[in-house]
């Protein structure tokens, strides 16, 4: 998983697996997801991110992984 900001672009994509982009399409204004050959979301991208993100926090991010539950039946 790879994630990239580019403050030129005003855009972040998150990229999830490196399998070929098939298609592409926008979801709401400004959001883009990349399909592959199976139809599997491998990529995000949000553009205008400086009008979604307030400007002190482009600089910073957070990376959460929350630990994963076990169930008992």
């Amino acid at each position: 998983m790879r994630l990239h900001v580019d403050q030129e672009a005003d855009a972040l994509y998150l990229r999830l697996d490196e399998s070929k982009i098939i298609d592409s399409e926008e979801v709401s204004p400004g959001v883009v997801l990349d399909y592959n050959a199976d139809n599997q979301v491998v990529g995000v991208e949000i553009l205008h991110l400086s009008r979604r993100v307030p400007k002190t926090d482009l600089g910073k991010l957070v990376f959460e992984t929350e630990p994963a539950v076990t169930r008992t039946s």
